[in-house]
């Protein structure tokens, strides 16, 4: 197991992920209702630390480490649910990524 956060792919990450759910006989609810609700969760849990902050405060977020540690794992909650969504619905995430850059770069060209 390969615990470097630098030498991490994502494969692993999916590998990892679903190994844990496995071990804890979690997949039965891994379905892509339950993992996209999951996701919208963790993604209000992310938000709501920012929702009644300023623009200047928000920015500064990273700099107090108890608020920096939530964001981390509010982020890194989103990312989990987001790659274990992509591994039941079979979506490699870099690839639909990079297709919707090209999408987005077409549909909306540099002035």
């Amino acid at each position: 197991m390969n615990d470097d956060p630098d030498d991490l792919t994502v494969p692993e990450l999916q590998r990892r992920l679903a190994e844990f759910a496995a071990a804890r006989d979690w997949q039965q609810y891994h379905t892509p209702k339950n993992l996209a609700s999951a996701l919208t969760v963790e993604a209000g849990e992310l938000l709501e630390i920012f929702q009644w902050l300023t623009p200047e405060q928000a920015a500064a977020v990273m700099d107090a480490e108890g608020t920096a540690h939530r964001v981390r794992d509010e982020v890194a909650d989103v990312l989990a649910y987001l790659l274990q969504l992509c591994t039941v619905l079979e979506v490699d995430p870099l690839r639909a990524l990079a297709e919707k850059i090209v999408r987005n770069e077409q549909r909306f060209p540099a002035p």
